[in-house]
């Protein structure tokens, strides 16, 4: 076997390796380590004992995943205000039509997915994102399959518990919504803006104290468009400040920049045309990798 033969069956399977991993462990920096490291542990693999490539590429980027969450469980214990998932820029190519796709990488899920222990959370993606079977997750995670069963029903019901309806991505709705939330929240239009929220909308900023952002959850629509409203005051009066609609974790999204600096993105989340959560991730460290569009698969 050769080491191009190593490199095209990785090439081939890469999108759905980094998907696993990045649901795995929300960041796509450290998604990037993992599948080069797991790569270099790959291209020493006898390939006349691998019977399925799949299978075993995806145990070995998992086990590696697991790993790379347990090395940094104090470095999150530490973190500096409210932990979001680092942003993910979608590749214009990719077809959104996967509603289970759209939905396993929304930040929505990425953020309910941070409820589960590790071994709950690569169990649930394994299994209910990408359909392995039991014995397959089992080798991955280092269970026996009665235990992988266990814990799969359990994380199955955490999340269908606490996740709310999902609906396909309506790109044009999607897109009409936010402009019209852009153009309240500039004009200080504090009734449209209301109109717009849900009673029970959330403004969660993440910046790992590496940026100017509120350390604790907004919640309610009136606390929002009052916080709302001040940030864009704020906007208004920066120079070289500018704002571009861009496709995130396959949801339109506002990255701004100040002059060429990435600032921030800004995700919405949107249910029955109402506007139910922001996400603002600030922290510089997870707008390193944001500029580079991601292909993702199942």
């Amino acid at each position: 076997m050769t080491t191009d033969e190593h490199a095209d069956r990785f090439t081939v399977l890469r999108p759905l390796l980094f998907t696993i991993v990045y649901e795995i462990l929300g960041s796509a920096t450290e998604s990037d380590d993992v599948l080069q490291d797991s790569y270099l542990r790959w291209a020493e693999v006898d390939l006349t004992t691998v019977r399925d490539t799949k299978s075993y590429l995806a145990k070995l980027v998992t086990h590696q995943a697991l790993n790379t969450v347990r090395a940094g469980a104090r470095r999150r214990e530490d973190y500096i205000g409210p932990w979001l998932p680092e942003p993910l820029l979608i590749d214009e190519h990719d077809a959104s039509a996967d509603v289970v796709l759209a939905e396993s990488v929304s930040m929505a899920m990425l953020v309910l997915l941070e409820t589960l222990t590790p071994d709950e959370r690569a169990v649930f993606v394994l299994r209910e994102v990408f359909g392995f079977d039991y014995a397959d997750i089992a080798a991955a995670v280092g269970k026996s399959v009665l235990t992988v069963r266990q814990v799969a029903h359990r994380a199955r019901e955490h999340v269908q518990a606490r996740r709310k309806r999902f609906e396909p991505v309506d790109a044009p709705k999607i897109t009409q919504i936010t402009e019209q939330f852009m153009t309240a929240a500039a004009t200080g239009d504090t009734e449209r803006l209301l109109s717009l929220l849900a009673p029970d909308a959330t403004w969660t900023a993440d910046s790992g104290g590496k940026a100017v952002a509120v350390r604790r959850p907004v919640v309610g629509a009136e606390k929002v468009a009052r916080c709302l409203i001040e940030l864009f005051h704020k906007a208004s009066r920066t120079p070289n400040l500018r704002t571009e609609m861009v496709n995130c974790n396959n949801t339109p999204a506002m990255a701004v920049y100040g002059g060429d600096q990435l600032e921030g993105v800004f995700l919405i989340e949107i249910i029955d045309d109402k506007i139910t959560n922001f996400y603002a991730i600030r922290n510089p460290d997870k707008l390193v990798t944001v500029a580079v569009p991601r292909r993702i698969s199942r």
